[in-house]
């Protein structure tokens, strides 16, 4: 196997959080914005951004929600009338107590001390209790409900620690609240929105995710049940991808949200909240990247193919550009996935082997070049991002189609590496996921060994609450460990709990996470 030298100077197995943020960097996705704990974030990284956003949408629209917009301060009394949930997101919340600046004495600008608030103004951490007040002015009769509603908007959660993606102080994000007439039907929306989030994940992102309920320590604050997607990064860590929450009548409670049910009486509603975030793009990056750099699905990829003229400054430039615009719209004619192909002719200046790299480090799904020999011949020089090296020769592993078989080859190529990607995770995760450890020793072992990638492990829990659940928590944070959920899928418990020996009544996973 010949030597290859690849794009990036970090190596995923060497450190995994150098890799993470050259990727970030060497795609071009985001940079630092002066702001502790807030990223610009560049064209190509919105760009993943508004594909996952076009595509969520889709889906929960199509499960008969609206969307709407709400205001980004919040009145702290809304808070104050929901302890547990104010208790949740305190230390995180930024608070807004001013609404002017005056010079200072040395020359600076400060707070106009007459310009003090009434009611301080708390950025939006969240949104159920400005979601409840509309609610609870909204709905009158059983005939108002179910009412689903969806917000696409930033919110801030002052962080103490922060990666770009993954946990940022301000991030973008869906919202979804929705109002029912009942516990049954408001818990078929928090599952069925979950399902909406695991599709999501594997079948445009080519994410695959483990669904499932958190421990009662892991509930969203005022939530009676909180359920989760989990995902393996490239490292054995877990990444919370998406969250759905049954909050039962604890926020119509607080907020009124009351209706007249068809016997004339007033009854509270039951509701429910869910969300997905720019973490996703996060969790993107760190399942799919390799050393080479980002590697996008194609679903979600703002360019699913770029293509390269290998301009000369010459005469003929004009010929290759024409050969190469015929191209594009050759191809933006053709479909995959439902949709026009999304199609790039790159005539920025610079040599063609320089831009080529930029894509491979974006990670565009196809890079397609052509010089004056392929128009010649009328082919092209194509370079799948998923089979990236030729590894007999440490060379890149181009192609040479014809270009109208490369119109014809190109719907079923991007499928394929669309799910090439997924069985790729997929594999590394099951490959990763250990089931058969029985003892809290084992547990304890393994995670003290010195691995670099320990991944998950599967066990079995008699569903602890109060202050075994407590003793639980701790022994595992001891561990830097945390339990990410009970998936739905799980085989049925058969033994004992591994934490208080007590017969078990379902599986748990076990993860260090981000």
């Amino acid at each position: 196997m010949a030597e290859i030298r690849h794009a990036l100077t970090a190596r995923r197995a060497e450190d995994f959080a150098a890799w993470y943020q050259e990727v970030i960097a060497a795609a071009d996705m985001a940079e630092e914005s002066g702001v502790r704990g807030c990223m610009v974030i560049k064209p190509w990284g919105f760009g993943i951004w508004e594909r996952m956003q076009r595509l969520l949408d889709d889906r929960i629209k199509a499960t008969g929600h609206e969307n709407v917009y709400f205001p980004l301060f919040i009145p702290l009394a809304n808070f104050e009338r929901e302890a547990e949930h104010v208790e949740g997101f305190a230390k995180e919340m930024a608070v807004v107590t001013h609404h002017r600046l005056i010079a200072g004495k040395d020359g600076g600008l400060v707070p106009d001390p007459e310009a003090k608030l009434e009611e301080p103004l708390v950025v939006r951490p969240t949104s159920e209790t400005i979601f409840g007040d509309a609610m609870a002015r909204w709905i009158r009769s059983w005939r108002d409900l179910p009412l689903k509603l969806n917000q696409w908007a930033n919110v801030v959660r002052w962080e103490m620690r922060t990666r770009m993606f993954l946990r940022t102080s301000e991030f973008l994000w869906q919202e979804g609240h929705t109002a029912h007439a009942d516990a049954a039907e408001a818990k078929e929306h928090t599952l069925r929105m979950l399902e909406v989030y695991r599709a999501f994940a594997e079948e445009d992102l080519s994410l695959p995710v483990i669904a499932g309920e958190k421990p009662e320590n892991e509930r969203f604050p005022g939530a009676v049940e909180t359920w989760s997607i989990e995902a393996m990064m490239q490292d054995g860590k877990a990444l919370q991808a998406g969250t759905s929450h049954y909050l039962g009548e604890n926020f119509s409670r607080s907020s009124g949200i009351q209706f007249q049910d068809k016997e004339g009486g007033q009854t509270y509603c039951h509701t429910t909240s869910w969300g997905v975030s720019t973490r996703m793009v996060g969790a993107v990056i760190m399942t799919h990247g390799d050393d080479d750099g980002l590697r996008v699905p194609p679903q979600i990829a703002p360019w699913q193919v770029v293509i390269l003229p290998m301009l000369r400054d010459k005469p003929e430039d004009e010929a290759l550009l024409a050969y190469c615009e015929e191209l594009r719209g050759m191809l933006v004619g053709r479909s995959a996935f439902g949709e026009k192909l999304r199609v790039l002719l790159d005539t920025k200046p610079g040599k063609a082997a320089a831009k080529r790299w930029d894509w491979v480090r974006k990670g565009a799904p196809v890079i397609v070049e052509v010089g004056g020999r392929d128009m010649e011949q009328g082919v092209v020089s194509l370079l799948r991002r998923d089979g990236l090296w030729d590894a007999s020769t440490g060379k890149p592993a181009f192609q040479n189609p014809s270009r109208e078989g490369l119109g014809e080859a190109l719907p079923a190529m991007l499928d394929e590496i669309h799910s090439g990607l997924l069985a790729q995770a997929q594999k590394r995760r099951e490959a990763n996921i250990i089931r058969d450890v029985t003892e809290m020793a084992a547990v304890e072992a393994h995670f003290a060994e010195d691995q670099r990638y320990p991944g998950w492990l599967e066990v079995q829990w008699s569903k602890p609450t109060g202050a075994a659940l407590d003793a639980v928590v701790e022994r595992l944070k001891a561990l830097k460990l945390t339990v990410r959920n009970v998936p739905v899928d799980a085989a049925p418990a058969d033994g004992a709990c591994i934490f208080t020996g007590e017969p078990a009544v379902e599986r748990v996973l076990l993860a260090r996470a981000y």
